[in-house]
């Protein structure tokens, strides 16, 4: 046991080294930098040239003048000890900037994430106890229906329903009377209602695949004859697809935790930058436009991380609940 997390600790740290290369210099394949957007908005603004010493002089505040490999290294060392880097845009350090998002992009991507599951796997079970009725084929077609459509739109059209019917006006993080107030159970309860649209839309993309997962995982281990054979020795229906096919049908679930949570974190990039919901991912969009590498970097890292992460935990709750998986 001690071994198998060393080694998955290890492929880990070498995964995150290999993407914080590839997304540093990934970054900086397009033509032109900030600098470059910020030398030509002083040029429109003072109506000419720009002195080429105040442009050197800028390179050397930015760090610019120097190779990227040059750079890379220095903000990897940087890195290593708690230092992101400033941002260029908004002159701030970049760990201050991620970590005002960082608890709301991991509550959102948390809560949705049970919420996947609190719908998918219940619905999964039906559809595979109840195959081919009608309640199937709804619970099919409302999860695509929830997959196929933009998780923007279905916020959009959350958030006119809820508030032409309740009067809440579900945009932003906190209502008007909570922005400058410090944190309390009131004003966490207010945060928690104007996330529940963004959770419920991320989260109705994700319980399709989930939905399918579960319920051919079920149908697979109902033919199975360990099964027949507990039913046939008197084991109630409700006890036994709970003790068998249930539980070995959650391991594919239990893989997916990998993959959904950072699909989570994307996938509501355009969703949070619609609700006015300050996330990493929208964060990371509008360095990207900005061509703000180490706000960009930094955010591409945390995210791989969070994917890592959600790897590594997938990987530790498969080989616990599955005895047959063994630590090699």
């Amino acid at each position: 046991m001690k071994y198998y997390l060393f080694r998955r600790l290890l492929y880990m740290i070498i995964l995150l080294f290999a993407v914080s290369a590839f997304s540093f210099f990934l970054i900086d394949l397009p033509p032109g930098d900030y600098l470059t957007s910020y030398v030509a908005s002083l040029r429109d603004s003072r109506g000419g040239e720009v002195d080429l010493a105040e442009v050197e002089a800028l390179k050397r505040q930015y760090g610019l003048d120097q190779p990227l490999y040059a750079r890379y290294l220095k903000w990897m060392a940087n890195m290593l000890r708690g230092d992101f880097g400033r941002s260029f845009a908004w002159n701030m350090p970049v760990a201050g900037m991620l970590s005002e998002r960082m608890g709301i992009t991991i509550l959102t991507a948390v809560l949705t994430l049970l919420f996947t599951y609190a719908v998918a796997i219940p619905i999964g079970i039906y559809s595979a106890t109840n195959q081919y009725s009608v309640g199937d084929y709804f619970f099919t077609i409302l999860g695509f229906v929830g997959l196929a459509m933009p998780t923007f739109f279905l916020a959009l059209v959350l958030m006119y329903y809820i508030n032409r019917a309740t009067g809440f006006s579900v945009g932003g993080l906190y209502s008007p009377q909570f922005m400058n107030q410090p944190m309390s159970v009131a004003k966490f309860i207010d945060m928690l209602q104007h996330i529940a649209i963004l959770v419920v839309a991320v989260g109705m993309a994700g319980t399709a695949s989930v939905i399918r997962i579960m319920r051919s995982g079920i149908l697979d281990e109902l033919q199975k004859h360990y099964v027949i054979s507990a039913r046939s020795k008197g084991l109630s229906e409700p006890v036994l697809l709970v003790k068998y096919p249930v539980r070995l049908a959650l391991n594919p679930i239990i893989s997916t935790i990998g993959w959904i949570l950072p699909s989570i974190v994307s996938g509501a990039t355009v969703t949070a930058i619609v609700m006015n919901i300050p996330t990493i991912g929208a964060l990371l969009y509008e360095a990207l436009l900005a061509q703000d590498t180490y706000v960009a970097a930094a955010s591409i890292m945390l995210l791989s991380f969070m994917t890592v992460i959600g790897m590594f935990i997938s990987d530790v709750l498969l080989a616990i609940v599955d005895p047959r998986i063994r630590f090699t």
